[in-house]
């Protein structure tokens, strides 16, 4: 017997143990952990908003195909800007574009701030329209590295520039109105003449007022006109309710099927059970590590690559139990079932690997989430079935006192 095997063996199911708790329950000290909460729940496990927005023509621009992509880009990166994670920004026709944003606590103030369509101008004393949003070539907040005041900077594209070269030269000490969807959203006044297509905007009381106006104004920028088609905020498809029965189901379904490995496949069961743990905590770590938003087909996803491992170890452990069964020794027969499974597995986890990258790239948006998750889950499981599984066998076979055939075979 092997002391030093039992110790390892023992130091990994309880950091395998630890881990497994940790994903799911505070720990003092640690703000990574639960990993649980670095999660986000997807529009149908969480609700959230519901907008559809119209592209429509104006005198100043057309809603043409490539206006409608390009208002996508920049409502992606509006929204992005303000910390909102995983919107769905997707078109629908030709001159339609859903948004679907899911957690938000005030939908009105996300539709208010982040994908209302705002139209921008720039009037004159005498309301005199003379520069819109499509002149603007970009806007961003600073702080003045003279004064430490925060400003917002805006650029011209070449037209505009020169159009504003020309106004602020005409209109020297008076102010220039910056109308957001017909209401007045600044009023300074121009301190002398911008030839140069640069523009700064002071008196901001902090750095993320300038920040809101700037984003506001680079919104003002969309190349085309939005109406709001439709606006509601929407619930979770799988209820709160559901969800907690559905995860408690999902725990009791895991638990069976432990039990049922480690009925029939004893003391190999056993180390699946332990390597199905880290399996799942594996998962939690990426989805955790990249922020990621779970929907219900991402759910799916796991589930179907929870299958994957959980068959991928039985594959292995029929394999070990017919090389025992042709007289091997315990150590040649975990060997030997190891190298026979691995085509099969192999082979089985490929051609799901391969189906959920082109999901993933193919798919429309809602599906990308299951091929996300399920791509991540083979992954997981070939590195739990194939090393963490192996590693523990060989761990206990060369402790010497689990040797006993009747504890891998009936």
């Amino acid at each position: 017997m092997r002391l030093g095997n039992l110790i390892k063996v023992a130091v990994i199911l309880a950091v395998a143990a630890t881990i497994s708790l940790a994903s799911f329950y505070p720990v003092g000290g640690a703000p990574w952990l639960p990993l649980t909460q670095d999660i986000n729940l997807g529009l149908d496990l969480r609700g959230g908003v519901h907008v559809v927005l119209e592209a429509v023509d104006t005198e100043e621009a057309k809603a043409t195909p490539d206006a409608v992509q390009r208002s996508i880009g920049m409502l992606e990166e509006r929204i992005n800007q303000f910390g909102v994670t995983e919107p769905v920004i997707q078109q629908q026709g030709t001159n339609r574009i859903i948004v679907e944003i899911a957690g938000v606590d005030d939908p009105d103030a996300v539709v208010r701030d982040l994908i209302r369509p705002a139209y921008l101008e720039f009037r004159t004393e005498d309301g005199t329209t003379v520069l819109t949003g499509a002149d603007l070539s970009d806007a961003r907040e600073a702080l003045n590295p003279n004064t430490g005041q925060p400003e917002v900077n805006l650029t011209w594209n070449p037209e505009g520039a020169r159009t504003f070269a020309e106004v602020t030269a005409a209109h020297v000490g008076r102010p220039l109105g910056i109308y957001l969807d017909g209401n007045l959203l600044q009023d300074p006044v121009i301190q002398s003449p911008i030839p140069d297509g640069k523009a700064v905007i002071t008196g901001y009381a902090s750095l993320q007022e300038a920040n809101r106006i700037a984003v506001l104004l680079r919104s003002g920028a969309l190349p085309v006109k939005l109406d709001i088609m439709e606006k509601r905020t929407v619930g979770p498809q799988l209820g709160a309710d559901s969800l907690e029965r559905s995860v408690t189901a999902g725990a009791i379904g895991f638990g069976a099927i432990l039990l049922f490995m480690v009925a029939y496949y004893r003391l190999p069961g056993l180390v699946s059970a332990f390597s199905l743990a880290v399996y799942a905590v594996l998962i939690l770590l990426v989805l955790a590590a990249f922020n990621a938003t779970l929907t219900l087909a991402g759910l799916f996803g796991f589930l179907l690559s929870l299958a994957l491992a959980i068959d991928a170890n039985i594959i292995i452990f029929e394999r070990i139990k017919e090389e025992l069964r042709t007289g091997r020794s315990l150590r040649s027969a975990v060997d030997a079932g190891f190298q026979r499974a691995f085509a099969a597995v192999l082979d089985a986890n490929v051609a799901g690997l391969i189906a959920a990258v082109i999901l993933y790239v193919f798919a429309p948006v809602m599906i990308k989430g299951f091929a996300l998750t399920l791509g991540i889950g083979i992954l997981a499981s070939m590195f739990t079935a194939q090393a963490f599984t192996r590693w523990m066998l060989h761990l206990l076979v060369g402790s010497g006192i689990v040797n006993s055939p009747r504890l891998y075979l009936k």
